[in-house]
């Protein structure tokens, strides 16, 4: 079952930057919302919310303030500064239950292939994978079991089973995870024993 959670939100007043920089200095981020068949919506949450948010998929009953019921939504995008490290703005789409809707969810390996005792190095080459299901539906994540791959094995989509009700949207030929072969270190001139050559030369 896919997590729930609730946002507060102020309504924002759209091309007033102004507030928006002032409520930036209280700690607020900017949203915007939008779905299929209604209006988008503009507001304000506080940083701790996003901060302290779920991993994984989950969805947020958003309360704004001024309207009776709750927006529900899921996290689509996150803006940040030219640093990386603060976020800025962040995208919201509200989701109609029974409706299907695609959504892009973590990829998380589980179990220890088998090729890692022979000195293979596992890969994850997708960390993301978009699914098409209805909201209530949404898994928190896709767990790949990967205990069973050995020294060259590799993983692609078409080897995930996915939960039911849930469809995988991806190309079933992409690489999810491979185990690579052990490296092999060259051996230079300079690494030759010296009694290795002198036997060469006799």
């Amino acid at each position: 079952m896919i997590q729930r959670i609730e946002w507060k939100a102020i309504p924002r007043t759209v091309g007033k930057k102004s507030e928006v920089k002032e409520f930036r200095k209280k700690g607020y981020i900017p949203f915007e919302v939008y779905g299929k068949g209604r209006e988008n919506a503009h507001g304000y949450i506080y940083w701790k919310d996003l901060a302290n948010r779920p991993k994984g998929m989950f969805l947020i009953d958003l309360h704004i303030e001024g309207e009776e019921e709750p927006r529900v939504c899921i996290l689509k995008d996150i803006q940040y500064n030219y640093l990386g490290d603060q976020p800025i703005h962040i995208d919201l789409y509200e989701v109609t239950f029974g409706v299907e809707l695609d959504v892009d969810v973590p990829v998380e390996l589980v179990g220890t292939p088998k090729g890692l005792e022979y000195g293979g190095v596992l890969e994850q080459h997708l960390h993301t994978i978009t699914i098409r299901t209805v909201p209530r539906k949404i898994p928190e994540k896709i767990e790949v079991d990967v205990s069973n791959l050995d020294v060259g094995d590799v993983l692609h989509v078409r080897d995930i089973t996915p939960p039911e009700g849930v469809k995988i949207m991806e190309n079933p030929d992409e690489v999810v995870a491979v185990v690579l072969e052990p490296e092999v270190e060259a051996v230079t001139e300079e690494e030759v024993p010296e009694e290795a050559v002198e036997e060469t030369k006799e």
